[in-house]
């Protein structure tokens, strides 16, 4: 099972370009069929991982993917799980 891993530390406060990663990150998922994506926000204090929920929960993000975990040992990572059929 192939994964995908998006660190947002290096980027926690430049605003656009954590939005354009996010998309990076999903598309690629998309194109390469890919099934699970882990996206560290990190723990602190819960600003970014807000931030990152938000963007997920929007309509056009959250039509794109299966589900959405949060790590119950490590607040500080999300998985975003992909489903794609056959003949997609």
């Amino acid at each position: 099972m192939a994964k995908l891993t998006l660190d947002l530390h290096p980027i926690f406060n430049r605003g656009a370009q954590i939005e354009q990663e996010l998309e990076r990150v999903i598309d690629e998922a998309e194109r390469k069929k890919i099934t699970t994506v882990e996206i560290i926000p990190g723990k602190g204090s819960g600003q970014l991982k807000k931030r990152v929920l938000r963007f997920l929960d929007r309509k056009d993000i959250k039509q794109r993917y299966h589900r959405l975990d949060k790590d119950r040992n490590n607040h500080g990572r999300l998985f975003v799980y992909f489903r794609f059929r056959s003949g997609q």
